[in-house]
């Protein structure tokens, strides 16, 4: 039992379809498989067009066993992989490889060649080889179908908590604590300032509260509770003119190192944009009231 696609957010709407291929699978006594991409197919088919990318391979992995996946494929997504017909991609990927008895995908998927099959296409040829194949009604969100694209422009915008609605769950950036400038230590707040993976969706600039999880050296989340709750600053520092654009996480009553260590910064509430501030009292005074939200709005 195959459902396909690329899952980028694990939402909503992709959790109604992985829900129905995993009790088909159950129904039918069949294990269910997950097959995904990497890299993101757009970036293979039209370089240079990635587009933010919800979560990584390893995190969507944790997403969909939640939901029930037996087995997790990921399938490397290459130039000659993005060349082949429709019917040469569904014997290659469905027969050869999975001995797929059914399969089950959203209505809109476009498979092979310039996305030229479609869900009428894949039955014809599970007809010919010997599986069903379903298309499942997209779940909408008002008048449009949920979608990892929806999802990422709340993230653009900031709105993390209409992001969290359509997933389902809070968003996410993983990536690795690497060391700063260290101005906040100097101010009473040091922040864990995290190197993302490359192409992640990262929130519009701005002040956020959150929790930070820890995650092994595979960038799995470590089991158990939260590390802390965490003020998480994205953006330029336009008080001390910082060009670079950062993920920087004050993480609260926690004490520890945590340079080269995997964080995941899940984001839940937006406290305020970025500002810039006249002197560090003023901004000291305002680290101080977002650490204080922070914590009556996760408490």
């Amino acid at each position: 039992m195959v459902t396909i696609g690329v899952f980028d957010g694990v939402h909503r709407g992709h959790a109604e379809i992985i829900g129905k291929a995993v009790a088909l699978a159950r129904e039918r006594g069949l294990p269910s498989v997950l097959v995904t991409f990497v890299p993101h197919p757009a970036e293979v088919v039209r370089p240079g067009s990635h587009p933010p990318v919800l979560t990584t391979i390893v995190r969507r992995a944790e997403l969909v066993e939640r939901l029930g996946v037996d087995v997790f494929c990921a399938l490397p997504f290459t130039a000659e992989f993005s060349r082949m017909p429709p019917d040469g991609f569904a014997h290659h990927a469905l027969v050869e490889r999975l001995h797929a008895a059914a399969v089950v995908v959203g209505e809109n998927f476009r498979f092979g060649r310039r996305a030229a099959g479609d869900v009428a296409m894949l039955r014809r040829l599970g007809e010919r080889w010997g599986f069903t194949a379903d298309g499942v009604a997209l779940l909408r969100e008002g008048n449009a179908p949920m979608s990892a694209t929806l999802v990422r422009s709340c993230v653009g915008a900031g709105d993390v908590a209409a992001a969290a609605r359509l997933l389902g769950h809070p968003h996410r950036v993983d990536g690795i604590v690497e060391r700063g400038d260290e101005r906040g230590r100097g101010l009473g707040f040091p922040t864990a300032n995290l190197r993302a993976e490359a192409f992640a969706a990262v929130p519009a600039d701005g002040v956020y509260a959150g929790w930070a999880m820890r995650l092994d050296e595979w960038g799995r989340t470590v089991a158990g509770a939260p590390l802390a709750m965490a003020a998480v600053s994205v953006g330029t520092n336009p008080t001390f003119e910082v060009r670079q654009r950062r993920v920087e996480a004050y993480l609260l009553d926690f004490d520890g190192d945590l340079y080269g260590d995997g964080l995941g910064i899940e984001f839940h509430h937006r406290l305020r944009g970025m500002e810039r501030f006249d002197g560090v009292g003023a901004l000291v005074a305002q680290l101080r009231a977002d650490v204080a939200r922070t914590r009556a709005l996760l408490a």
